[in-house]
């Protein structure tokens, strides 16, 4: 809380050494955005002026974060020299601790995945845990150039918010829950690595993930969700990611809904896999070791079209919920699941859309996710960087 008023209509001036990080992160994000522009094209893209660019590049390139290709001959006037982002300029290590796996990947700072792990268990066991990541990480900074391994800059942390909550519907007893309930695990990641750590809500970092990877021009408005061991879920509301003021905003797998017997219940508790499974459960079938996405789910066909149904159905409210306050521009649909189900999937929510009335605006459009399981580590992984250096909020950049 603070006891500045929403409406202040004071504004905050920059000093003259804020208003260059703020427009050097707008060149780098220029760089960034379009690899291979001239200086002249970033200055126009930045409307900042020639000089300004040129002496910010410079100090770009002497920290190691853009370097410059060979000059493009046969134009008219000076050879235009293409710059891009460094891939050696900025390493971090992005890693979701989920209700039932971990997924870590290494990312630089073009956006490479340069290794991952991923592993699947019951449910989380603290006391293991932290060593085992600990151990991974090493593994993975070892793929960073030893002389680079001061530029990887930490570790971003997607995982569930209040993660104990739902341990008890996994089978984990009481006492693991425990552990987890008042557990630092921000704390307790980056002693086990010695990196800092940047802890983020999953869903939010997933949909961040998503959001970098569908390209310009992006929707301004997005109501994001992941089918996972439960459902994460994420928002960009006027081109930010809305994480409220704790960080987990976008809880939609919160929503309730109408179950199949008139009764509410969550959508977590009907789109999730943890949903799938206990279906498989309750008709006798044998649930598959391992990651979804490696399941056989022709072999069990017939329960994965019912829930399939059902999942379409409670996401499908869900999206009406979050457009009637959001007024999205368009929804999208992933999963931690084989291509093809996810294809399924997304063709079942727009049908389930289509049969919906509408009342004071039109559904949203509904596409499938890019990434897949991966979004949370692979956002997670991003952000630190982007904060770090081409955000130019002013919470971002220390204002």
């Amino acid at each position: 809380m603070t006891d500045q008023d929403v409406f202040d209509p004071s504004a905050r001036r920059m000093s003259a050494a804020e208003l260059r990080q703020n427009n050097e992160r707008a060149v780098l994000t220029a760089v960034a955005t379009q690899g291979g522009s001239s200086a002249a094209e970033i200055a126009r893209r930045t409307h900042l002026a020639p000089q300004s660019v040129a002496r910010m590049l410079g100090d770009l390139e002497r920290v190691g974060l853009i370097v410059r290709g060979e000059a493009r001959k046969g134009l008219r006037g000076q050879p235009a020299v293409p710059i891009y982002l460094n891939p050696d300029g900025v390493f971090t290590i992005g890693c979701e601790l989920g209700w039932q796996h971990y997924r870590i990947v290494l990312r630089n700072l073009a956006g490479e995945v340069l290794g991952e792990h991923s592993r699947h268990y019951a449910f989380p066991a603290a006391d293991v845990i932290f060593s085992e990541i600990g151990s991974l990480v090493r593994i993975l900074a070892t793929l960073v150039p030893e002389t680079l391994r001061d530029r990887l800059i930490g570790i971003g942390l997607a995982m569930p918010t209040n993660i104990f909550r739902n341990l008890d519907l996994l089978g984990a007893p009481k006492a693991e829950a425990a552990k987890w309930e008042n557990l630092d695990v921000a704390a307790a990641l980056s002693q086990a690595t010695g990196l800092e750590v940047f802890p983020f809500n999953d869903g939010n970092a997933a949909c961040w993930g998503e959001l970098v990877a569908m390209g310009a021009p992006r929707p301004k408005n997005i109501a994001y969700f992941l089918i996972s061991t439960f459902v994460g879920a994420g928002v960009i509301a006027d081109g930010k990611l809305w994480e409220g003021a704790r960080g987990n905003a976008a809880n939609m797998g919160g929503m309730l809904i109408a179950g199949d017997d008139g009764k509410p219940t969550f959508v977590h508790l009907v789109a999730s896999i943890h949903a799938f499974e206990e279906h498989l459960t309750k008709a006798g079938v044998a649930i598959p070791p391992g990651m979804p996405e490696s399941w056989n789910w022709d072999d069990f066909s017939p329960q994965a079209e019912e829930w399939l149904d059902a999942a379409a159905r409670a996401i499908a409210i869900a999206i009406i919920n979050a457009h009637a306050m959001l007024e999205s521009d368009l929804a999208i649909v992933d999963g931690a699941l084989p291509d093809p189900i996810r294809e399924r999937l997304v063709t079942k929510v727009r049908e389930r859309l289509a049969n919906k009335p509408t009342l004071t605006s039109e559904h949203p459009p509904v596409l499938q996710g890019k990434l897949g399981g991966r979004a949370p580590a692979l956002g997670a992984a991003l952000m630190p960087m982007y904060r770090r250096y081409f955000s130019r909020d002013a919470a971002d950049m220390g204002l």
